[in-house]
């Protein structure tokens, strides 16, 4: 079955309801076909939902005192606060997140978040919403970054799957024996029909930037389209996990809003 994601985000903004106007910030410090994608769809949600949102473009030459800067200036402006990774590789990660008021952190990475990373949130919102039952299941997660992997390998740890951490250039033979697996590798087709066993759930939250052949752009999973015949849930690249994962950032801004 193919995972209608903007489906389960309608039922999720339909849920959202707000005492006062809320503003949302979004900090971009470079810009590619995949962070437009991304930061587009927020503004358009944003529209929906009546929140204000302001954008923030760090120069070209930005370092990481400057991002920091640009974090404790909107958190003066806004109730919640996004800053849309990747930064570029000369502006430290780390300092730029910790500079993130928790009460605003929509993400859910700063240092001591209070709500769930959106990914992890929409995940778990799927499994949920079609009734699977982690507890006891062989789960894989693919990638162990701070958006995608680190926080959905502790979801499913915390519903007591058996969970298995992959991270990109390891055998994929692991996937075999999944009864669930999360990919965020960023690495368009990794996951071939041969990977996996029938009836798995395979939940593809990696999204990458792929040429077409034409001279063109289009946005691609880690997992090859033909895997959703052998999957019983299959989240398409777009329209799967990225729609929910957006919903979930406005959840937690709702939720962050009440705090």
């Amino acid at each position: 079955m193919v995972i209608d994601g903007k489906a389960i985000a309608e039922d999720v903004y339909l849920s959202l309801r707000a005492s006062r106007p809320l503003a949302l910030g979004i900090i971009v410090g470079g810009s590619n076909p995949v962070i437009d994608s991304f930061v587009r769809i927020k503004e358009k949600a944003a529209q929906r939902l009546n929140v204000s949102l302001a954008r923030r473009e760090l120069a070209s030459d930005a370092t990481t005192e400057d991002a920091i800067a640009a974090v404790v200036s909107l958190a003066g402006e806004v109730d919640g606060i996004i800053v849309q990774l990747p930064l570029p590789s000369r502006i430290e990660i780390d300092p730029v997140l910790a500079a993130i008021p928790p009460q605003k952190d929509v993400d859910g990475i700063s240092a001591a978040p209070i709500v769930r990373p959106p990914v992890a949130e929409a995940v778990a919102e799927i499994l949920v919403h079609h009734g699977v039952d982690v507890k006891g299941k062989h789960a894989v997660v693919i990638g162990s970054g701070r958006l995608v992997g680190m926080p959905s390998a502790a979801l499913l740890a915390s519903l007591r799957a058996d969970v298995h951490v992959l991270t990109l250039g390891d055998s994929l033979a692991p996937l075999l024996e999944a009864d669930i697996i999360v990919s965020g590798a960023g690495e368009p087709g990794l996951i071939k029909p041969e990977h996996i066993r029938d009836g798995v759930v395979l939940i593809d939250a990696g999204t990458s930037d792929s040429p077409t052949g034409e001279g063109g752009r289009k946005i691609a999973g880690d997992a090859d389209p033909a895997c959703a015949a052998k999957a019983s849930l299959f989240t398409p690249v777009p329209g799967g996990v990225g729609p929910i994962a957006v919903a979930m950032i406005f959840k937690n801004l709702f939720a962050l809003s009440l705090k």
